[in-house]
């Protein structure tokens, strides 16, 4: 099993090898034949390109604020969403968890135009805060949420309410704590997904000051010809907060003491 385990990170790591060490070779060597993974002659000059030619720090900016405010709402809006499915009693709220589940199954693709008409309408249209509404419910996180606090004991909120502790006081002081980590998981893939996302910014925003850095590094792209060496070295730039933020986190991402404030 280690042995198995070895070479699955050995084939997962080293597509990510090579873009770090591509990024690092020349233009003259990307496609020179046959292929090496080394590069021959290292050169930093992509990224010295990469960081002069895109205005990392508006587009660092726009991606963080974005991905900040919808990493907090999407956390909230799902926890909160998750506890009241999982334990309040109502025949409506199954019914509802299962609309919420079948929203999985529609492709990206087929709810683009719909959600498009509502932020036009609404007036969000170019503006970051038109990627950030449509963003905040997740099926994903409402289901995690709603999976963990059925695990955690009635008992436990019984005991809050008889201190005389009020709905929000038990959800707020009690079960978010509880749900740490998954909290903390929900909010790295939540984060991530905003950072990453490509589709959606590309087709609100149309002020180029309000691009995000995915919509920036397409402009890279050009309509003949890719500077491949600055775009290879922007990319691994615009993956950099990512790794640290992961790096930073993952050690949170632990199961929870469900037991803790009980006794028998």
């Amino acid at each position: 099993m280690t042995a198995l385990l070895w070479a699955l990170i050995l084939v997962y790591a080293f597509p990510v090898a090579w873009l770090l060490l591509s990024s690092l070779k020349p233009g003259s060597e990307l496609f020179s034949y046959p292929l090496s993974i080394l590069p021959e002659d290292p050169t930093f000059s992509g990224y010295s390109d990469a960081w002069t030619r895109v205005d990392f720090a508006r587009y660092f900016g726009n991606t963080l604020l974005v991905a900040t405010v919808t990493t907090v709402l999407t956390v909230l809006a799902s926890a909160s969403t998750g506890y009241a499915l999982a334990k309040y009693r109502a025949r409506w709220l199954s019914v509802f968890f299962v609309c919420v589940l079948a929203t999985t199954m529609l492709p990206t693709e087929v709810i683009l135009t719909p959600t498009f008409s509502v932020i036009r309408n609404l007036g969000l249209y170019d503006s970051l805060a038109g990627i950030v509404v449509p963003s905040i419910i997740t099926a994903t996180g409402i289901f995690m949420f709603r999976q963990f606090f059925l695990t955690v004991p009635d008992d436990l909120l019984e005991a809050a309410r008889i201190d005389g502790a009020s709905e929000l006081g038990i959800f707020v002081r009690v079960m978010l704590p509880i749900a740490r980590p998954i909290v903390l998981t929900l909010a790295i893939f939540s984060f991530q997904w905003r950072w990453n996302d490509y589709i959606w910014p590309l087709i609100v925003l149309n002020d180029p000051g309000k691009f995000t850095l995915q919509v920036a590094l397409r402009s890279i792209v050009g309509a003949e010809n890719i500077d491949w060496p600055v775009l290879l070295s922007a990319s691994v730039i615009s993956l950099l907060p990512l790794v640290v933020l992961f790096a930073v986190f993952q050690r949170y991402v632990l199961g929870a003491d469900l037991n803790a404030g009980l006794k028998d």
